[in-house]
């Protein structure tokens, strides 16, 4: 008995017709015939009545379905399961991060993986968020760590990693410094230092301003929190970051949280569920360097 007889087998009960059982298994109607026979002559029994114009099973056929349908099943996991460990034994995984990241825990965990998993090629590419969301989806990218405004793209498996509200940067002496929390209004009387469009953090700032018909003046756009910072130390505008990025640069400028941008900017991982076996581990080590439990996979 060979699995492809039962495969024959369960494509004609379905069917009920040998030439529509042969068009889906993609072979001659004679050779489906033939290895039915040779079943049947095998198991003792005829499987189908076909004394009618309709294809019918018979009492053994009946019993037999069944079993031979788990058969078929069981040998898909098998090979499903071979599938999941050669992929984490040799392959490519195509990994993207957003533009400017210096994120210690993403490196860690990319160090991890590769540790883990050396026969596995890492391909990085750097680019903007959105751009990034479109290659997972489209499959030129099997997982990317991007920013997202308050939600993570539709129809990806995603991790958050960082939520966190925006705020301004300032040198120390600059009026913005002065006040205990700073308003978008009060923003807007200076040059602004942020993100280009196409980041989370951007999105989260062009809306909070949109929900206000307000349009500050974008002195400078920096795809690094690095450039940003520097260029606000030397006093070419205000930067916008994130909280914990300006966090870093706390010696040089002073953070005031942005009491009305309320909707936080997030930094997530994001992948297509069952794409590649290789990202849902290098899921796991991210999970695992930047201690976000399971609950918070979205």
């Amino acid at each position: 008995m060979e699995l492809r007889q039962l495969e024959y087998f369960v494509a004609v009960a379905e069917e009920r017709n040998f030439t529509r059982a042969a068009e889906r298994v993609r072979i001659s109607q004679s050779g489906v015939s033939a290895q039915i026979r040779r079943l049947e002559r095998e198991l003792g029994a005829n499987l189908f009545d076909r004394s009618t114009r309709v294809v019918a099973l018979t009492s053994a056929g009946e019993a037999a379905l069944a079993h031979a349908r788990s058969v078929l099943a069981a040998a898909g996991s098998v090979g499903r399961a071979v599938t999941d460990v050669t992929g984490l034994v040799q392959g490519r995984l195509t990994v993207g991060m957003v533009a400017g990241c210096t994120i210690t825990p993403w490196f860690d965990a990319l160090a991890a993986f590769h540790a883990a998993h050396p026969g596995v090629e890492l391909a990085l590419r750097e680019d903007d968020s959105t751009r990034l969301a479109d290659d997972v989806r489209s499959g030129a990218v099997d997982l990317a760590l991007i920013g997202a405004a308050s939600t993570t793209p539709e129809g990806l498996d995603s991790l958050t990693i960082v939520s966190e509200r925006l705020v301004v940067a300032v040198p120390h002496g600059h009026p913005l410094a002065r006040l205990p929390h700073v308003t978008l209004d009060d923003l807007s009387a200076h040059p602004v230092i942020c993100m280009p469009p196409g980041t989370g953090l951007r999105a989260v700032f062009d809306r909070a301003c949109a929900v206000r018909d307000l349009r500050p003046r974008i002195a400078v756009e920096a795809g690094a929190a690095d450039a940003i910072a520097a260029l606000a130390v030397r006093g070419l505008g205000a930067a916008v970051l994130s909280e914990s990025m300006a966090r870093h640069y706390r010696d040089h400028l002073t953070a005031r949280p942005l009491t009305d941008a309320e909707e936080p900017a997030l930094l997530a991982l994001v992948w297509r569920a069952g794409h590649n076996p290789a990202a849902e581990a290098l899921v796991e080590r991210a999970r695992e360097a930047f201690g976000v439990g399971a609950d918070e996979r979205v």
